[in-house]
């Protein structure tokens, strides 16, 4: 004897059937692995997107405090070894921390000598570099 129903939805098929005895008005529906990895891949989209988006602020930021302080003309290689010093100078401008530290201070005229020394044509870029190369611990 087959059953008739009105729009239901069996819980063996994906579609109103006659064969089945049992019926639900919700379909049970199984996600693919294919449709679950997609599925994962758009939920990483947004957050690589603001990954993105806070990268390209800190490097306009950079950018910026290094056309203020006149050393928007250095090489990319020099800009790498003190981009962590002018981010200092950036987070103690924007008054994040303030710091009285001698070791600071001896950095920070460091980078400023040697720097100047680049753009004066007193030293080579190859020399600024080793200078102002920070050592791993």
């Amino acid at each position: 004897m087959r059953k008739f129903f009105d729009g239901g939805v069996t819980n063996r098929c994906h579609t109103p059937c006659l064969h089945c005895g049992i019926t639900s008005n919700k379909p049970h529906i199984t996600m693919t692995n294919a449709a679950k990895k997609i599925a994962k891949a758009r939920q990483h989209a947004p957050i690589l997107l603001s990954i993105f988006q806070k990268a390209e602020k800190e490097y306009k930021e950079l950018e910026e405090m290094f056309q203020l302080i006149g050393w928007g003309d250095l090489p990319e290689e020099l800009k790498f070894a003190i981009e962590s010093d002018v981010r200092g100078y950036i987070d103690e401008l924007n008054g994040r921390y303030s710091t009285t530290c001698a070791g600071v201070q001896r950095r920070r005229e460091s980078v400023d000598f040697w720097v100047n020394s680049y753009l004066d044509g007193i030293c080579s870029l190859e020399t600024a570099l080793d200078a102002l190369r920070v050592t791993k611990l």
